[in-house]
């Protein structure tokens, strides 16, 4: 069936509509204070743009470049064992140098990866991920995410959830992401997967609730084959692999942990031209 989801996903994108993964449809709130909480925050600008990110670092979080395209001030949610918010701010983001502003996620030529360098480390209850191996088809894993659980209702956002979902296998435009599907619907009809919030969140390997394994990123969404309606989430969910880009990973959060936590002054006052100075780098 997977192997049939995934031709089907082929045929559908060639003619339907893939979008940003601006939260979880058909997952459940994660509650386990030592579970998703401990390593997923919120990723907002303040010209509006939600996304979610995943923790690899104390002062390192790694999310999705188009996030970041709107411009604006950047800044990072977490939240406390009871699950109360706290916000720090970021002082410098770097894109993966293949990233190509201005295009969306699915015509991407390049890779959707950032790293974003907070201006302070997260508290000590947050457990950074480890980057995990290489992902194989009909491999469960677990994606979580601050997006929409209803996809018209923007109330929903903003709230951690997480769902299973099942690789589907490798689908290819200008660049290569893995697609994950609901293990029962795979794809076909309404069921689990990223809505608009979710781009930059974590894909972890296997399902259980405290696994620690980063094995990719949220980038975008699109609906399931048979529905009457217009949607673009519980469809098909696009991931970024990690273990691919582990290298470019480990060397850019180095570089930007060794800028300190004062940031360059072309990044302190636009965090626009923060996102132009790294990129050109």
């Amino acid at each position: 069936m997977i192997l049939r989801s995934s031709f089907a996903l082929a045929c559908f994108l060639a003619v339907g509509t893939a979008h940003p993964a601006l939260a979880v449809v058909g997952g459940v709130d994660s509650r386990d204070a030592l579970g998703a909480r401990a390593s997923t925050v919120r990723v907002e600008t303040s010209r509006g743009e939600l996304c979610s990110g995943a923790v690899i670092a104390p002062e390192i979080v790694l999310t999705a470049a188009h996030c970041l395209m709107g411009g604006g001030s950047i800044s990072v949610v977490s939240l406390d064992s009871r699950f109360k918010a706290r916000r720090q701010m970021v002082v410098a983001v770097l894109p993966h140098p293949s990233f190509v502003p201005g295009t969306t996620p699915r015509t991407q030529p390049g890779t959707d990866l950032a790293l974003l360098r907070l201006a302070q480390p997260l508290p000590g209850d947050i457990e950074p991920l480890t980057l995990g191996s290489g992902l194989w088809q009909g491999e469960t894993v677990t994606m979580a995410g601050y997006g929409l659980s209803a996809e018209n209702n923007k109330r929903t956002a903003r709230r951690l959830r997480e769902t299973q979902l099942v690789n589907a296998g490798n689908y290819t435009t200008q660049n290569t992401v893995k697609v994950a599907v609901d293990a029962e619907n795979r794809g076909e009809t309404p069921g689990a997967g990223a809505c608009r919030g979710d781009s930059g969140g974590p894909v972890l390997r296997g399902s259980g609730a405290r696994s620690r394994d980063l094995v990719g990123i949220v980038s975008w969404s699109s609906g399931p084959l048979k529905t009457q309606a217009r949607l673009i989430c519980g469809g098909f969910t696009a991931i970024t692999p990690v273990s691919e880009y582990r290298n470019w990973i480990t060397e850019g959060s180095a570089r930007l942990r060794a800028i300190g936590s004062e940031a360059p002054p072309e990044q302190t006052a636009e965090p626009r031209a923060a996102f132009s100075w790294w990129f050109s780098r």
